[in-house]
C-alpha cells in the first residue's frame, strides 16, 4: 500500500498492516500527534500507556500500545539513515484495513474482526544549531 504522501525533507517510514486495532481510535490518535516533534509524543504517549494522561477521558490502551511500536520502528529506521533526531517531526495516519472475517459456526454473530493500517513518517525539519550558527 502507497504512502500518503512523499516529503521533499529527509524522512523514516514505517507501516503497520492490518494491525487489530480500532480505525476510529487510531485516527483521533494520529490528529494527535500529527506535526508534533518527536520527544513530545513519545512522551504523551508513554503517559497515556501509564495511565498518567488521558485524552477527554479515554485511554485508547490498544492503538496507542501499537502506534507506540511503529514509532520506535520508526525511530530505528531515522536512526539508521542518519537523520537527527532533534528536528524530526511526526507525521501519523489511520485508514482501515481489510476485512477480517473469524471463522465461526454462527457467522451472523461476531464474524467481523477490525483492522487499521497505520503509517507514521518521521520527517527531519528545520536547521540544527550548529548550522544556525554557522550562517550567523
Amino acid at each position: 500500500m502507497p504512502y500518503t504522501f512523499e516529503p521533499e525533507q529527509p524522512h523514516a517510514k514505517a507501516f503497520g498492516n492490518n494491525l487489530r486495532v480500532s480505525a476510529k481510535n487510531a485516527q483521533i490518535l494520529c490528529r494527535v500527534v500529527r506535526r508534533k516533534k518527536l520527544s513530545v509524543v513519545k512522551r504523551l504517549l508513554q503517559d497515556i500507556v501509564t495511565g498518567q494522561r488521558s485524552l477527554e477521558g479515554m485511554y485508547y490502551t490498544k492503538a496507542v500500545q501499537s502506534l507506540l511500536l511503529l514509532l520506535e520502528s520508526c525511530e530505528a529506521n531515522a536512526k539508521a539513515h542518519g537523520l537527527d533526531a532533534g528536528r524530526l517531526f511526526v507525521h501519523a495516519s489511520a485508514t482501515r484495513g481489510s476485512n477480517l472475517r473469524r471463522a465461526r459456526r454462527k457467522s451472523s454473530f461476531g464474524s467481523r474482526m477490525k483492522s487499521t493500517n497505520l503509517e507514521i513518517m518521521l520527517i527531519e525539519r528545520g536547521s540544527s544549531r550548529a548550522e544556525a550558527g554557522a550562517k550567523k
